[in-house]
């Protein structure tokens, strides 16, 4: 029986929970490690023998294919999956997800951006396991990798004309009286392998993003009720999370102390300092201590570290913070 053939006949959509589960979030992150998968999507089994099970009987059906994670020649790392072409289609025909146009081929799974990809993975994965834990909402497809927000009018490079987050997490922190608090976060993922200045003007582009009013043809830009374009994609605008990893803790926190006195020199970022809520924390403690602890060093306000809202620790009450 060929691929085809058998894929009409069996089609993914048919196949068992786990293996729906994992094209739907390939689909969406586009790669992921077998362990990632498994504290993903199994983490109440000690092993993925079952998991493993089902992603082979994915490739198997060609709508999806794997790579060794890059590392130590001498070293066995595991594998990293992603869904081929034809993988992608059939989530695509179930019209669940959001259109994600790139592909991923061997080669790309083989590229720079794996480790990039894989430490935005962890990213989303520590919030995923802290909300578990705390019995908050925040499930395998409430992150999203590289979004983009347009900061000026123009047709130059779509780089030039947008910033590009490395993901944006959506988290449903539910108090103990049942009151519901969503909470949207950029992500800005930085493995110390840019300057520190690079990574400051991208900070500074989310100032573009927060004051950018799309110019309509024949309208003055600041027409009464003109509002900026990132109010046509999210309700309140996101906190900027800056999550360091890469390197020693000294060396870390050397560049969030970097990134602090860059951030505070912009006057753009400086001028909506009591709206624009920018914190920086490291991949470590998000993972042991989770969002919802004082985890996040505030880059534009004059308070020590605070959680995932980035307010004033004589906020607390008002966010209601007491699992």
């Amino acid at each position: 029986m060929t691929i085809t053939t058998e894929l009409q006949a069996a089609p993914p959509m048919s196949l068992p929970a786990v293996a729906q589960d994992a094209m739907r979030v390939l689909y969406q992150h586009r790669m992921m490690s077998t362990p990632q998968l498994h504290r993903l999507l199994t983490p109440n089994t000690a092993r993925p023998v079952y998991l493993l099970k089902q992603l082979n009987r994915l490739r198997e059906l060609g709508v999806a294919d794997r790579v060794r994670v890059q590392g130590p020649e001498l070293t066995r790392m595991p594998y990293l999956w992603f869904l081929t072409d034809v993988g992608a289609d059939q989530v695509e025909l179930d019209h669940e997800l959001m259109h994600r146009p790139y592909r991923v081929t061997e080669g790309g799974a083989m590229g720079t951006r794996q480790a990039h990809t894989l430490a935005v993975n962890d990213v989303g994965l520590a919030f995923v396991e802290h909300a578990r834990r705390l019995a908050h909402e925040c499930g395998p497809l409430d992150w999203t990798p590289e979004v983009a927000g347009r900061i000026r009018d123009g047709q130059r490079r779509f780089e030039d004309d947008h910033v590009i987050s490395d993901a944006v997490v959506n988290y449903v922190h539910i108090h103990p009286n049942g009151r519901r608090t969503p909470l949207q976060a950029f992500i800005e993922l930085d493995r110390a392998t840019m300057t520190v200045t690079r990574l400051a003007a991208k900070l500074a582009a989310y100032g573009r993003m927060y004051d950018y009013i799309p110019q309509e043809p024949d309208r003055p830009r600041a027409q009464p009720g003109a509002r900026p374009a990132w109010r046509y994609q999210y309700p309140t605008f996101p906190q900027i999370l800056v999550v360091l990893t890469g390197a020693s803790p000294r060396a870390l926190a050397g560049r969030a102390r970097d990134l602090a006195l860059l951030a505070g020199s912009n006057p753009r970022l400086m001028r909506h300092r009591e709206t624009l809520a920018i914190g920086v924390t490291t991949l470590a403690h998000l993972q042991k201590r989770g969002p919802l602890e004082p985890i996040f060093t505030p880059l534009l306000r004059d308070f020590g570290p605070t959680d995932l809202y980035l307010r004033p620790p004589a906020d607390e009450d008002d966010h209601g913070v007491d699992e």
